[in-house]
């Protein structure tokens, strides 16, 4: 694919960005760069190699979803100026 000054500026409409003459001319380097890197990488013999999401071994570190504290209702509403019916009572900011 060749980057070319149309690309640049329908990317410029897409990112709602302005670019200077000159950091168009270095993003249409760079994109071309990062595209012949992806074709460099797209001729690697990839075949036999499985997919993976990391690169590193990795299982599951979530852990169970557990209740460690008991109801601090009390406890939480005591540092509240005012409270009403086991809840914060604010002003109104609406009317």
């Amino acid at each position: 694919m060749e980057i070319t000054s149309e690309l640049t500026d329908y990317l410029q409409q897409l990112g709602r960005i302005r670019l200077t003459p000159e950091e168009q001319e270095k993003t249409m380097k760079d994109l071309g760069s990062i595209l012949g890197y992806i074709d460099k990488l797209n001729e690697l013999d990839t075949q036999g190699v499985e997919p993976m999401s990391h690169a590193f071994g990795r299982t599951n570190v979530f852990r169970e979803d557990e209740v460690t504290n008991e109801d601090m209702r009390d406890d939480i509403l005591s540092n509240a100026p005012e409270s009403k019916d086991g809840s914060f009572l604010v002003p109104k900011t609406v009317e």
